[in-house]
């Protein structure tokens, strides 16, 4: 077999050519392989979405005045942090001094 130039560097008929299996109905379901014991395990076990951090996250709707905003979010973007963070920072500290 010969190796096949990338896609991009292809004329439009070698691109045709090199495709045209794929233009076939269920073309990937002639190709694919059933999965594999381990890689069903490895399917179920794999977490989508944002990893948990402590005991999960709750979305908050609360009203901050524009301009306390502007600068929260100034001040986050200056030290690398997103506004949550910068906001459950400020919670965990004014927690941590009245304790």
């Amino acid at each position: 077999m010969k190796k096949q130039k990338p896609y991009d560097q292809m004329t439009t008929a070698e691109l045709a050519e090199a495709t045209e299996q794929y233009d076939k109905p269920f073309a990937a379901m002639r190709e694919s392989k059933p999965l594999t014991a381990a890689m069903r395990r490895m399917h179920r076990r794999a977490r989508r979405g944002r990893p948990r951090v402590g005991k999960g996250a709750a979305k908050l709707y609360i009203s901050m005045e524009r301009g306390l905003l502007k600068e929260a979010d100034r001040f986050a973007r200056k030290h690398g942090m997103s506004r949550s963070e910068l906001i459950a920072n400020g919670i965990k500290a004014v927690i941590g001094s009245a304790a």
